[in-house]
């Protein structure tokens, strides 16, 4: 790797990373991929594929393995234990992929890494960025073992602590939720459906349940304080205090379980000079929604092809545009997930009017519509 020259380094080798990748190498352009992990990450933070990615994701070779790998989930709901607030439709969608997938991020991983080999592409593994210089016509990123990849671009996907985007200069604005969010991939018994990914909420804070692959679910819940390896008598109790009461869900098993701390951020611009953010590095918000991923995908496509663009030799200021609607739709995004996790974490005084206003809302085809194309990320094609 000491000295090369290529058209973009992506430092970053997650979703975001892996599809800029796929798409550059696809469209012809000399392509770096490089990571500072040893190998790929093994965990299952993001689970939820929209359809509006999906439909990007379409003309790289992916689509018919994640769709046959994922569960197809044609409902949103929004509850209050057992009472039914909002139910948010994807099966009328104008879509070939009217339904949220539901699947592993290791398995998303997999999927693009295999992609991306087929293609000629590979990930370079352990290399951490320790500098990145801009020059007139190229940028320099220079890695802890000394060695140096010189590009024409350079993307930065390389997460919320980006060393890119630190490197560039650029400012990361917001703030963080005071509690910690608890994640487990579970088997469970009792009342929970294999074919909505649910939204509960209680008092006691929000709770996620959704069907993944291999008859498991994904359990998402907020907490003051939750444990690095979150144990079946923890998530029995995340359930009982905010899931469903008729027909309580048991948890048989703890298959995988995390914790994490969630930022509301958006970086002051997506752009500095040779240098591009996606994914994470550009922004970072609440899960409600499911929406992380998805728009850091949707980032690398359009930074991907907008690069290909500029490097054929249209002129460099559709960079620029790329950039400032990249973060118009961020900001949009962080803001829907953010009144997202304020309504779930309503207080006990507010919950009877925001249950009686959902409700009615709920009762509006055009609103439920209107949420369906939001959260599936179709008002953004």
């Amino acid at each position: 790797m000491t000295n090369a020259i290529t058209d973009v380094l992506i430092v970053g080798a997650g979703p975001v990373g892996l599809t800029a990748g796929i798409v550059l190498k696809q469209l012809g352009h000399d392509v770096v991929i490089v990571d500072s992990q040893s190998e790929g990450a093994n965990t299952s933070r993001a689970a939820v594929v929209h359809p509006r990615t999906l439909e990007l994701l379409e003309p790289y070779g992916v689509v018919p393995a994640l769709v046959g790998r994922g569960v197809h989930t044609p409902t949103f709901t929004i509850r209050d234990r057992d009472q039914l607030l909002l139910a948010v439709p994807f099966d009328e969608l104008p879509t070939a992929y009217p339904y949220t997938l539901m699947i592993s991020q290791a398995d998303t991983e997999k999927f693009l890494l295999e992609r991306l080999t087929e293609l000629g592409g590979k990930v370079i593994r352990p290399a951490t960025v320790t500098g990145v210089v801009q020059e007139a016509d190229l940028v320099a990123a220079t890695f802890a073992d000394g060695d140096q990849v010189r590009a024409r671009y350079l993307l930065g996907a390389d997460g919320m602590r980006s060393v890119v985007r630190e490197q560039a200069g650029i400012g990361f604005t917001g703030g963080s939720y005071a509690e910690s969010f608890s994640l487990a991939d579970v088997r469970v018994s009792g009342g929970v459906p294999r074919d909505e990914v649910i939204l509960y909420f209680s008092p006691a804070g929000l709770v996620v349940v959704a069907p993944l692959p291999d008859g498991m679910y994904r359990i998402v819940a907020t907490t003051d304080e939750a444990p690095h390896d979150p144990d079946i008598a923890f998530v029995q109790q995340l359930l009982d205090e905010r899931g469903p009461q008729a027909r309580p869900a048991v948890v048989e098993e703890v298959v995988w379980g995390s914790r994490f701390r969630v930022h509301h951020r958006i970086a002051d611009s997506f752009r500095q000079g040779r240098i591009l953010l996606a994914g994470d590095a550009a922004h970072v918000h609440s899960p409600a929604g499911g929406q992380g991923m998805n728009l850091g995908i949707e980032d690398a496509v359009t930074a991907a092809t907008t690069l290909s663009r500029v490097l054929a030799g249209e002129p460099e200021d559709l960079l620029d545009q790329h950039a400032a609607a990249r973060r118009r739709t961020a900001e949009t995004v962080v803001s829907t997930a953010g009144r997202l996790t304020d309504l779930a974490t309503a207080s006990a005084k507010a919950r009877p009017l925001r249950n009686t206003a959902m409700r009615l809302a709920g009762t509006a085809p055009r609103l439920r519509r209107r949420l369906a194309w939001r959260l599936s990320g179709l008002d953004r094609r």
